[in-house]
């Protein structure tokens, strides 16, 4: 199997000429940022993914991490061999750091570039990827919510990648039900909490890549409410910092168990326990029961980054399965009739089996890329509303990209197995390792039917679709440039982009009327509307995408890609776009026997 190659020519095209960075280079506080530091980012990340990261993918997946018990449950976890050099290596790279703020350390380049960098990390390992998302929600927690003691203290370290962090949210009663969640934290009287409780799922809650572990912890203290309410927010170290600030003794923290689990073999999933020999110490980030809203901020940056996992799955299948065929000699040429036996990429339906793959990846790049360059424009822009507007579209599209990323990847690696045949099923080929890997990702950090739900309610019915009119707005903008624009192929797109939008509104007005008449109603729809809204998302930006490929052959330009992201929006247009008129009759149907049916019906 060959290593991962970042598709740097498709990542270029969308950043510089499809989101236009120019103009993401030009807001305040991105002042050293231009195309030619993009690209030389690009390049190094891609260095690192591929000779670094992608060799240890298989081992990662065969060896995975172990768990060693120790003595009255003080177990400890050793990833598989390689991953700690790896990481000794990603953190002197500076790579933590990337996206981060300069005050505590943080290099503060564009979350556009982040963005990209972190799909090649996903791409190339991604197991290996999670304790970087995982960091990156801790320091963005601290950033937000921290005093300035806890940010003096752990930013530095995080940021530089020498120590790295978790969410402890899930308990063994307590999953998507966080009112349920009962591990407590008891004041002392030196201003620090001492946590007990069990917390399950803990990516990278322990292993031997890092000099110390920043665990933030959901828990209650002993007069706090039921409910969400009552839940706040502790910075819990894997080791109590010394008086020089150095890693001393080991906190009341300890891996108990790791998890046997069907991918994602070499990223530890841990059962923390807290408190089992004394307590453990524990600091109070923000104020008391305010712990949800904060936790939510590590959520929702996680989200994006496993949109962007989909993302970088999909690539990577997509990579394999274009070479094996290629290389897989099978049949003769059935275009040609003249008997010669060729590769199967000249097999009419291999070809429509990758372009499928293809466009539908590219299509995803486009709206993470997107969504990273509002998330920008939201943090960065000195114009009021341009930065409301950019929050807006960040919120909304958020649960559309982590719904349709992770659902689609494993969609398309089932796809890539597929054009691997038999040989697919066999480990001998490692392209299942990609279905497995992928097929967590619709369930962590909020299933997809948790995404479904918050665009429904939160992010639609609340304000009566406003956002997202606003953002069809502009999508019929563009496409009726295409249809206007003199070129047969970019019309046909933009019409297919018209239907499409067409849907879109319909099921909108049918989501809305169900949520004001009859809430589970709409749920039950939600996510057929979570992938209608994105199918037409992803036609929309690849319609923009194949009029900048046009625009750019008449300006002369010879280079094929441009003709290769024509032929795949048009694709995309026809063969994956036209799925919203489906969608749209399921968003519209009444379900009314599937909600009264008896439970002994099921």
């Amino acid at each position: 199997m060959s290593n991962y190659q970042a598709p740097l020519r498709d990542m270029r095209f969308v950043i510089h000429e499809l989101v236009e960075s120019h103009k993401i280079c030009a807001l305040p506080g991105y002042a050293d940022c231009d195309a030619d530091l993009i690209d030389a980012v690009l390049e190094e990340a891609s260095r690192f993914a591929g000779d670094i990261l992608s060799p240890l993918n298989p081992v990662g997946d065969r060896d995975g991490a172990r768990w060693l018990a120790g003595a009255d449950g003080k177990g400890e976890v050793r990833t598989a061999a390689g991953f700690a050099d790896a990481y000794k290596q990603f953190a002197e790279g500076g790579w933590m750091a990337l996206p981060c703020p300069p005050d505590h350390g943080g290099q503060g380049l564009p979350r556009l570039l982040a963005v990209a960098v972190s799909e090649m990390w996903k791409s190339a390992n991604l197991s290996f990827s999670h304790v970087i998302t995982l960091t990156h929600g801790a320091i963005e927690a601290l950033m937000i919510a921290g005093s300035d003691e806890l940010k003096d203290t752990w930013l530095p370290k995080l940021v530089s990648g020498e120590w790295t962090g978790t969410m402890n949210i899930t308990e063994p009663q307590a999953g998507s039900d966080l009112a349920a969640i009962a591990c407590r934290a008891v004041p002392q009287a030196d201003g620090s909490f001492r946590i007990s409780g069990q917390k399950i799922f803990i990516t990278y809650g322990d292993h031997d890549m890092a000099a110390n572990i920043v665990h933030l912890v959901l828990a209650r203290t002993p007069d706090a409410p039921a409910g969400v309410k009552g839940l706040s927010l502790f910075l819990v170290p894997k080791f109590i910092l010394d008086e020089s600030g150095k890693p001393g003794e080991h906190n009341d923290v300890y891996c108990t168990s790791i998890e046997h689990k069907l991918g994602v073999h070499g990223s530890p999933t841990t059962t923390l326990v807290h408190g089992d020999h004394g307590g453990s110490t524990g600091y109070l980030i923000g104020q008391l029961g305010r712990g949800l809203e904060i936790m939510f901020v590590m959520m929702n940056s996680a989200r994006l980054s496993v949109g962007t996992e989909g993302l970088g799955v999909a690539q990577r299948a997509w990579q394999l399965a274009s070479e094996y065929a290629k290389d897989r000699v099978q049949g003769t040429d059935m275009t040609q009739k003249t008997g010669e036996r060729v590769a199967i990429v000249r097999h009419p339906d291999v070809r429509r089996l990758l372009m499928t793959q293809q466009s539908h990846t590219e299509a995803i790049r486009a709206l993470a890329y997107t969504i990273a360059a509002l998330q920008d424009i939201a943090h960065q822009s000195q114009d009021p509303d341009e930065r409301d507007s950019a929050h807006r579209r960040v919120e909304l599209l958020t649960p559309v990209l982590k719904g349709w990323s992770t659902e689609s990847s494993v969609e398309l690696t089932s796809l890539a197995i597929q054009i691997f045949g038999g040989m697919g099923f066999v480990e001998e080929t490692g392209i299942s390792q990609y279905m497995r890997d992928a097929r967590i990702t619709p369930i962590y950090e909020g299933t997809t039917a948790i995404q479904a739900a918050d665009l429904a309610g939160r992010k639609i019915a609340r304000d009566g679709g406003k956002v997202l009119a606003a953002l069809v707005a502009d999508m019929r903008a563009d496409a009726a440039a295409l249809v206007d624009s003199g070129n047969a192929t970019l019309a046909a797109i933009g019409t297919r982009i018209g239907n499409g939008l067409a849907d879109l509104e319909a099921a909108t007005a049918a989501l809305l009327e169900k949520m004001a008449t009859q809430p589970a109603a709409g749920l039950v729809v939600a996510e057929p509307f979570l992938k209608l809204f994105a199918t037409v998302a992803g036609g929309w930006l690849m319609g923009k995408a194949a009029h900048k490929a046009v625009t750019a052959i008449a300006g002369g330009s010879d280079d094929p890609f441009y003709k290769s992201k024509i032929a795949s929006a048009k694709f995309y247009a026809d063969h994956i776009l036209t799925r919203s008129s489906g969608l749209l009759a399921t968003v519209q149907a009444d379900n009314s026997l599937l909600l009264e049916m008896a439970d002994e019906g099921f």
